[in-house]
């Protein structure tokens, strides 16, 4: 999934690392003859790729940044208090990710752009990736809440 680069830092050695919008960072190492990125070397070259993208694999593979936490969960939703804009594709914000826990029942999740289409239960939540359209659908009697997570050290 192709996410906008949000800054630059460092990572525990001296690398270089881009932080994109979702919140995970990737490595932005110059070594040729391998790899060729001579703009990460100078101010002017980083501040020139801010916002442009790149894949994040740790997207696709519905991953949360591992610094993140949560701070926040919804009520408990059952099949008969289930907001209607769940039901349909709808997403969170830039760099929220969400956690869905379902407590009793099934509940199918769909994620069109990764194409995701999967049965959450007790045991397998589901991943809310940040800015991402997704809907959950009841399968029968169900009960479900949201945790929400983010980075403790930038506000959202």
């Amino acid at each position: 999934m192709e996410r906008p680069i949000i800054g630059f830092g460092h990572d525990d050695i001296g690398d270089w690392v881009a932080t994109l919008s979702c919140g995970h960072l990737q490595h932005v190492r110059h070594t040729p003859p391998f790899i060729n990125r001579p703009w990460i070397t100078t101010e002017k070259g980083r501040k020139s790729k801010i916002g442009k993208n790149l894949n994040c694999v740790r997207c696709d593979r519905f991953e949360i940044p591992d610094r993140f936490v949560a701070y926040k969960k919804t009520p408990i939703f059952t099949e008969e208090s289930l907001p209607a804009g769940l039901k349909s594709d709808h997403s969170t914000k830039t760099g929220v990710w969400g956690k869905i826990i379902v407590t009793g029942g099934k509940l199918r999740y769909c994620v069109a752009a990764l194409d995701t289409d999967v049965e959450l239960s007790l045991n397998n939540p589901g991943i809310v990736v940040p800015e991402v359209l997704h809907s959950v659908k009841p399968l029968g009697a169900v009960s479900f809440f949201v945790e929400f997570y983010k980075d403790p050290y930038h506000a959202t």
